[in-house]
Order: structure tokens, then C-alpha cells, then sequence
């Protein structure tokens, strides 16, 4: 597997045509969830692509500093391509994003929204629950959050 992370301005047309295709498929259609996706965030992201090795989009997430979409630096549109899942890619995902995270940004906390069944695969991160259930897209979410460990 290859892991990149890349600004807004450093996609390819196709790279960004694969990444929106991706989203499309499992956030709009595969949960039958209309709403949407180009949210205007995406050029504020850097975006952590991970590909098997025929350069297929495997899975991917957007990370953002301080101040964007939370206080916090933080982690959104976490997907594993279906073809994929089962295959542990989540977990490699969200290292990969922690690691982007500390690397380029100065944050010391990370928020994400995580659909509430998977608050155990998140806590495995060291993610903790800090919400109640809230519905987002009509999806039950709760916030978490990681603290640097020192």
C-alpha cells in the first residue's frame, strides 16, 4: 500500500475525480444519504490517500488544522473503498492521519464526528467519546477526542 498526503492544489484532476467518486459512493448512495458532499472544506484539507499497488484509491480521509472545522485539528470523511474493508485499511487510515496531523500541524488535540457504531474502532486511537448521540445527515453521530500523548 502507498500512503500520500496532499493539499488541495496538489491533486491531479483524476486523483480528485477518484477521491469525490469514492465519497459519492459511500457516503451519498451506499447510505443512502443525500446530502452534500463538496462541502467547500476541501481545498482547507490536506487529504491522506492511501492506494493498493494498481495505484486503485483504497481509502481515504481529510485532515484540517486548528480552527476549521473545530477548535482542534481534525479528522473527517473517513472511507475505506468497499472493495477493501476487511482488510484493516480503517486502522492504517487513521495512524497515517495522526501522524499527517502531527506533522503539519501544531495541534495537541483532534476531534472528529464518528458515526456512533464506531466508537469503538476510533477508540482503539485513543479517540474518546466527549457527546451524546446527535443525528448528522440523519446518521447518529457522537464527537470524540484524542489528546497528544506525551
Amino acid at each position: 500500500m502507498k500512503v500520500q498526503t496532499k493539499s488541495f492544489t496538489d491533486f491531479t484532476t483524476t486523483e480528485l475525480y477518484n477521491v469525490l467518486t469514492l465519497r459519492n459512493v459511500v457516503f451519498v448512495v451506499e447510505q443512502n444519504c443525500a446530502y452534500l458532499d463538496t462541502d467547500g472544506y476541501d481545498d482547507k484539507a490536506h487529504h491522506v490517500l492511501i492506494y493498493n499497488e494498481n495505484d486503485d484509491l483504497a481509502a481515504y480521509c481529510r485532515i484540517f488544522t486548528d480552527g476549521i472545522k473545530y477548535d482542534s485539528a481534525s479528522i473527517g470523511r473517513v472511507i475505506v473503498n468497499p472493495k477493501y474493508r476487511g482488510s484493516h485499511l480503517g486502522h492504517l487510515l487513521i495512524s497515517e492521519a495522526i501522524k499527517s496531523i502531527e506533522n503539519l500541524y501544531t495541534s495537541t488535540v483532534i476531534t472528529l464526528s464518528a458515526q456512533e457504531h464506531l466508537q469503538n474502532f476510533y477508540g482503539k486511537h485513543g479517540f474518546e467519546t466527549v457527546s451524546s448521540v446527535y443525528l448528522e445527515d440523519n446518521i447518529p453521530h457522537v464527537e470524540m477526542v484524542r489528546k497528544k500523548e506525551h
